[in-house]
Parts: C-alpha cells; structure tokens; sequence
C-alpha cells in the first residue's frame, strides 16, 4: 500500500520509522530504500497466486520433520516458509506422502542435523502420479483424515493456557503415536497405488523409480 495508506496503521508504521528505515536508508538497491514501510521482496506473484484460494500448503524450509500444513491466505509467510499456491487434499496428501518426503530428503540439503527443503530441487524435480479419478479421492481422503487427526491432537476441547506450548506437531512426531502411524500408512498406500507400487516398497527401489519417472519425463 502506499505510504500515506500506511501510515494510518500507526503503531506499527512509527516502529517501522524508528527501526526499519534507518537501515533500509543504506541499502544498495534504491528500491527498498525508497519504499522503506514495504516488504524488501513483496512477492506479488504469491499474492496472486493465492489470492482465489481459501487456503495455500506451506513447508518449512528447515526442520527435523517433513510436516506439511494448511495456511489461510489471510497470513503471508516469510523466506523460510516455501508456499505451495494449492487448495486441494490430493496435492496436500502426495507432497506429505514418505514418497515425496524420501525424494525430498534424497534432492534436498542439509544444517547440521536438519534437512533443508529447496523448491527447486525437491519440488520441481519431484514426478507427480498421473492418478485415476479413484486414486485421485483415495488420497484426498487420507490426507483429509490425516489433517482432521493432527488438528484434533494440537485443539483438543478443554486445552488449558499452559498445554498449547506441548502441543506442537513436532512433539507430535517426536512420539509418533499408533494413530499417527497408521493414519500415514493408509496416505501413503493411497499414493503408492496412484503410481501402480508396491505398498510395502524399500527406500532405494521407491527412489530409483521416482529417478526412473524423473528422467522419463525430462526426455519428454
């Protein structure tokens, strides 16, 4: 928004005199010194993107499990959030499948013990299934039943002000319970059947077929 818009936001634009324009005031790219009060990188594109959407996935880019979620498109997220501008389960269900999640693991990069999700590696490169219709809802379903239990653990009724803090999901797959565990066995077999897979595939052969897809679909 233009800056006499911003302005009318007044305790948040007068933090951003104070704080952010002197240090923006020095910037090389003439850019972000002249429009101080905005984002350096505003990504107008995701805006766009996401703005007919009711929702967006997101990933973030570092951590000790790979955990997709749902983002209302109210939130606009930061350089170590990658968006997905996608509303759907089935896309929702593949990205948090261990199929995506060992391809992911195999492409990405790594900060001492975590690993880094890069779009362009993990994403980009990652050869989608070409689902029937059946295959398509088996995997909506999973993922949706997937969600409906995580969100369930993370707000149950009753949450006191001192248990939020415990529930995080990634206390959540530190225990990995028996419910967590099967809710992503039934994901993951939805998405295996969509490739026409074995359920029971070992992590070398699911990633030399997914190279195999990958260099198919490059040749094409």
């Amino acid at each position: 928004m233009p800056e006499a818009q911003a302005a009318l936001y007044e305790a948040p634009f007068e933090y951003v005199v104070q704080h952010v324009r002197p240090m923006r005031a020095g910037l090389r790219r003439a850019h972000h010194a002249k429009r101080w009060w905005l984002h350096e990188e505003a990504r107008p594109g995701l805006r766009r993107a996401v703005k007919p959407l009711r929702r967006f996935i997101a990933t973030a880019r570092l951590a000790k499990h790979r955990l997709f979620v749902w983002m209302p498109v109210e939130l606009l997220p930061d350089s170590q959030i990658v968006a997905f501008a996608r509303d759907d389960d089935y896309t929702f269900g593949v990205l948090q499948s261990r199929i995506h999640e060992s391809w992911a693991l195999a492409q990405g990069t790594q900060l001492e013990t975590r690993p880094r999700y890069t779009p362009t590696t993990c994403f980009e490169t990652f050869p989608f299934p070409l689902p029937t219709d059946a295959h398509r809802d088996a995997i909506a379903e999973a993922a949706r039943d997937l969600d409906r239990l995580r969100n369930g653990w993370l707000n149950p009724p009753g949450l006191s002000n001192a248990d939020p803090a415990k529930k995080t999901l990634t206390n959540l797959y530190n225990a990995r319970p028996t419910w967590l565990a099967q809710a992503h066995e039934r994901l993951d077999a939805a998405v295996l059947g969509a490739y026409d897979w074995p359920a029971d595939i070992d992590r070398e052969d699911l990633l030399a077929r997914l190279l195999a897809l990958n260099l198919a679909r490059a040749g094409e």
